[in-house]
């Protein structure tokens, strides 16, 4: 057959998260501190209220958007932390994972050749959701320097007259870097001057150690530009139950909801009861979860210090992105070097984008034992190294 496959789709490049994740779980008594996922189970009241679900036959579609229920407590849960009111009816959208209102988002309010500003390092959906939108990816390029966050002149030398949508991906995903009042207020002012649209992905907002979130919504005249996108998997640790949601303007919500009506028809019913209780009960759960990331938090920088590898202190996420230039090899021979040798399954900071060579992304979701033998691996991997290069 000829021209069976897609140009687009054959030319994006598989994710270099799953490649190593692939590896290790073939590798007999291999570490992985390579994947995104809490160690914790998902709280019990939790999976309760999604068994008593399956108990009382709740197992129908919802409506397309959501359970009204959930989208009414997640309007309570965002004026509760941000003081913005949405509207459950028309601006809230449940979706299979925060994944799924990235992907609609884009495709929501991409016209064929609008540029898309994307800070790298970053979540590795971005530049494939904004190619397959048919958008433009335009690629900032954060800097340790500037603890990887997004300054308004990086901002403003990237926009163009085809810039449609920046990307705010804070806490980030590898850094672990934050962006403060101050920072977003800066990149408000940009925003509003050069009247573009704002995707924030706030997976990872409970998720803070110095200071409580600040989300752009509440900076004047954002909310009316801005695409919020949160989830459940990470502050609750429920990955497997495949939940998000995405709030913002009606104009383009609807048009959301219409791509996901086509492509899903509904979020798993469920998930979406269970997600009631989260976020009615979950508060207490959320913050002993994120005092004992800290903690590993904290570990992991103290170690990283006594081996005098440079890490530039992240805080938010669970992800530590330390730097490994002084060994002259890239993210990927390290990475892979690493597996080979000590059996521990890190990612390359590359997998985030190009930007992100000399750098590796080590995940501290998971218990403090296994970070403990792990980081005592890297500690004599790294010194075996220094050794050779003497």
């Amino acid at each position: 057959m000829r021209d069976m496959l897609s140009k687009q789709a054959v030319g994006l490049k598989p994710s270099g998260i799953r490649k190593f994740f692939d590896i290790v779980s073939e590798m007999e008594d291999a570490i992985s501190l390579g994947v995104g996922e809490p160690d914790f189970d998902t709280p019990w009241h939790i999976r309760d209220e999604g068994i008593y679900s399956l108990e009382k036959g709740r197992t129908f579609y919802t409506s397309n958007s959501g359970l009204m229920e959930l989208r009414q407590e997640i309007c309570n849960y965002i004026k509760r932390k941000q003081g913005v009111d949405y509207d459950p009816k028309h601006e809230v959208l449940i979706t299979v994972g925060g994944s799924e209102a990235i992907d609609i988002g884009l495709r929501a309010v991409i016209n064929p050749g609008d540029e898309v500003l994307i800070p790298q390092p970053s979540f590795v959906s971005y530049e494939p959701c904004a190619i397959m939108a048919g958008g433009v990816p335009v690629i900032i390029e954060l800097k340790a320097e500037n603890e990887f966050r997004l300054t308004a002149k990086e901002l403003e030398e990237a926009i163009t007259e085809k810039t449609k949508i920046l990307i705010l991906p804070f806490p980030n995903n590898p850094t672990g870097a934050i962006m403060e009042r101050k920072d977003l207020e800066e990149i408000a002012e940009v925003i509003r001057k050069h009247d573009i649209l704002v995707m924030s992905d706030e997976i990872y907002a409970e998720l803070t150690y110095k200071e409580k979130h600040v989300s752009i919504i509440e900076m004047e005249g954002m909310r009316e530009r801005t695409i919020l996108i949160n989830g459940f998997s990470k502050a609750y640790a429920m990955t497997g139950w495949r939940l998000g949601y995405a709030c913002g303007p009606r104009e383009i919500l609807e048009q959301m909801t219409k791509l996901h009506q086509f492509a899903i028809m509904c979020a798993p019913t469920t998930s979406q009861y269970a997600a009631v209780e989260a976020l009615r009960n979950g508060d207490d759960d959320v913050r002993e979860m994120c005092i004992a990331y800290n903690q590993r938090r904290r570990y992991l920088m103290n170690a990283f210090r006594e081996m005098k590898l440079s890490c530039f202190e992240p805080f938010g996420a669970f992800y530590v992105f330390p730097c490994i230039k002084e060994f002259g090899m890239t993210s990927e021979e390290f990475a892979e070097r690493f597996l080979a040798e000590e059996k521990v399954a890190v990612v390359p900071g590359t997998a985030f984008g190009d930007c992100g060579e000399g750098y590796l992304r080590i995940s501290y979701a998971y218990s403090m034992d296994n970070l403990k033998l792990a980081i005592g691996k890297l500690a004599d991997f790294v010194e075996k190294l220094r050794r050779e290069k003497a």
